[in-house]
């Protein structure tokens, strides 16, 4: 029921090749806030355990960079264990249509708070709030896409302490 973050979530499933079925029940009648905050958590509870507890062959790192028009935003991941959100985004406008943007950070924040990863988001430069969003958010599926790839390479837990 929030389109903008519809559109957000199918870049996030087609620039990260996952696949992605979301259904969710919010109150809308107030605002969108919790029901963006609870996909974010709920998402981010759905990766922590499709990656499993040892999270073993993971890349555990990555990053991406990318443009749309104006816009170039870049998104660092680490599969860390540990939760933490870095979030630096200066929209031209305050709204994407009824999008509220300030919700950006909300979604990220549940998600890395259940997904237990470290993840920085930073718009680069954009002058359109729909560009810059969209920016962010393929980026997001690029980096999370190669962070949880299984690379043959990586024996066991990718640390040196041997978990995360």
């Amino acid at each position: 029921g929030i389109g903008f973050l519809d559109h957000m979530l199918e870049q996030i499933s087609r620039h990260g090749l996952f696949d992605l079925t979301i259904k969710a029940k919010g109150d809308l009648h107030i605002d969108a806030h919790h029901t963006v905050e609870d996909i974010g958590i709920t998402l981010g509870q759905a990766f922590s355990k499709a990656m499993g507890d040892d999270r073993k062959g993971i890349r555990r790192y990555a990053n991406a960079f990318v443009p749309l028009d104006e816009a170039l935003s870049r998104v660092v991941i680490d599969i860390s264990g540990r939760p933490g959100l870095e979030f630096d985004a200066q929209f031209t406008r305050a709204r994407v249509g009824e999008f509220d943007v300030d919700l950006i950070h909300e979604f990220f924040q549940g998600f890395v708070n259940h997904a237990n990863v470290t993840l920085h988001v930073d718009n680069i430069k954009g002058d359109n709030s729909h560009h810059q969003a969209e920016t962010i958010f393929k980026a997001f599926g690029r980096a999370l896409r190669e962070a949880v790839e299984i690379d043959e390479r990586v024996k066991g837990t990718p640390s040196t302490k041997g978990s995360l």
